[in-house]
């Protein structure tokens, strides 16, 4: 049996006469409308937002696009649409922030650097670099939090951790490691590349705010405490590059 002839692609007047008759509007070429582009935007946050929320407290392998789309409120097609595989999603829900977070780190320690010259101390290096995290941890609200949790989680993720920061976040880490080098002269890269390391296992975990301190301490010290928690890093990092200086050197 043949098929009928409504199954067979409509020529484009067809087409268009069709869509009149039944009151569609006629496809639009060009920008969209300002209001149309805003409600993408939105729906493209909303999204990412409860992506956020969800890969950090479940992790990449423990979040689907179904649990994301249900979340978010938004048909899994329209996920797929704006992000492809999960892959993709998590990779615009990790750069949404890296981007926030690098620029004012390395505006931070740039300033510092020019306005101190060569008064700069690794104190005070070390202030202007770790501030900015803590600071939009503090006071940027439920998606921040979630965001650093993500990248506790991710920075300590042994299948594509190591890419995935070393993609967001090195250029920024290198500028830092750039500027402790004119402090500690004496310091070789492979000292104060390990000294990063440790300080970057603190900075992820601190700001994972996991609660490991509050039950450790019996309450004496709290994990959300975020301002105690700068000032304690700041210093502890100084210290703990110091002591690294010329460690490599030594153990040659």
């Amino acid at each position: 049996m043949s098929k009928p002839d409504a199954a067979a692609p409509l020529p484009r007047p067809v087409a268009a006469a069709r869509r009149k008759a039944a009151g569609a509007a006629p496809a639009r070429r060009g920008r969209p409308p300002k209001t149309e582009a805003k409600a993408a935007g939105e729906t493209r946050d909303l999204i990412l937002d409860a992506a956020e929320d969800l890969f950090s407290k479940h992790g990449f392998y423990g979040v689907t696009i179904r649990e994301v789309a249900r979340e978010a409120g938004v048909d899994t097609a329209l996920v797929h649409y704006y992000f492809g595989a999960k892959r993709e999603l998590f990779d615009a829900v990790f750069l949404r922030r890296a981007e926030v977070w690098n620029d004012d780190r390395v505006a931070a320690i740039d300033r510092y650097a020019e306005t101190a010259g060569d008064d700069m101390t690794l104190e005070g290096l070390l202030e202007a670099f770790l501030r900015p995290p803590f600071e939009w941890s503090l006071k940027g609200g439920p998606g921040w939090k979630h965001y650093s949790a993500l990248v506790a989680q991710t920075n300590a993720n042994p299948s594509f951790g190591g890419e995935t920061m070393a993609r967001y976040f090195d250029p920024a880490i290198h500028r830092l490691i750039e500027l402790i080098a004119k402090v500690l002269p004496g310091a070789s890269e492979v000292d104060l590349y390990w000294g990063y390391h440790n300080l970057s296992g603190a900075l992820t975990l601190t700001l994972g705010e996991t609660g490991r301190l509050d039950r450790l301490s019996n309450g004496r010290a709290r994990s959300g405490d975020l301002d105690t928690a700068g000032d304690y890093m700041v210093r502890f990092a100084a210290a703990g590059f110091r002591a690294v200086a010329g460690l490599s050197a030594r153990q040659g």
